[in-house]
């Protein structure tokens, strides 16, 4: 259970993520991740990174269960951390980050794909922010990445999914593949990329990222802003007792 690495082919590191039973990350396992992304973009003999996870699903966001736990604020306020980092270490590594996805993807799992550079998705992936049924916010700046900006509200408002066909026709998904062959697949491509000149590469990275339209911390950080506020003021806590079901405002 964790966060785990490998080098399973020249100038490429996976990074898995593992905690059963539906990698729904503590605080520590997000700033866990963020650090071996980190460690990974800074090693020079690695020219892509591989972000993958064990289990049936990719990643189903926080861990309500160590914010439930906390009366004060303190664990919110650790995920809300813990999240910015992981999703800004993806973003910022030095080098191309492919997100290899299976089963659902939901919440901070949206963070860290939209934050990647290519996503390669099992047929049995499906891509969601159920945020308004736990009684938070967020993750909207990466789901607008993944998807068209009506197709985005639309999934933000109803709590819905999309799947990775769908997502593979709006031309976010590079590849969809059988489950069986999903880690062979994202391999396949991060090997692709590795084959390129390690300071080309790199430079292409940071090139790409300075003309992204978008910008991804501070907008995430807005965000965050009003999930904090929904706790502070009460209406998180409720709407989690009632599994989403609001009452008027």
């Amino acid at each position: 259970m964790g966060v785990s690495t490998a080098n399973p082919a020249d100038g490429v590191r996976v990074i898995t993520a593992d905690y059963p039973p539906v990698n729904a990350l503590p605080v520590r396992g997000w700033h866990a991740l963020a650090d071996a992304v980190r460690s990974a973009g800074r090693d020079p003999g690695i020219r892509c990174v591989v972000l993958a996870a064990a289990g049936r699903g990719f990643n189903a966001g926080v861990d309500l269960k160590e914010i439930r736990r906390d009366p004060g604020q303190g664990a919110l306020l650790g995920a809300n951390r813990g999240c910015f980092e992981a999703f800004a270490a993806v973003y910022e590594c030095e080098v191309p980050v492919v997100a290899a996805v299976q089963g659902f993807c939901l919440g901070g799992g949206v963070g860290l794909v939209g934050n990647a550079d290519a996503i390669v998705a099992a047929d049995d992936a499906v891509f969601g922010l159920p945020e308004l049924d736990r009684g938070a916010l967020g993750a909207g700046t990466h789901l607008a990445r993944l998807v068209p900006q009506h197709l985005m509200r639309a999934l933000y408002y109803t709590s819905r999914t999309a799947t990775a066909a769908e997502l593979h026709r709006h031309g976010s998904v590079w590849r969809v593949v059988p489950p069986g062959e999903l880690a062979d697949a994202a391999l396949e491509l991060a090997t692709e990329i590795a084959r390129k000149d390690g300071t080309l590469i790199r430079l292409a990275k940071a090139a790409l990222n300075g003309i992204d339209p978008a910008d991804v911390r501070r907008d995430y950080r807005y965000e965050q802003g009003f999930t904090f506020e929904a706790a502070l003021d009460g209406t998180a806590a409720r709407v989690r007792d009632t599994f989403g079901k609001g009452t008027p405002a």
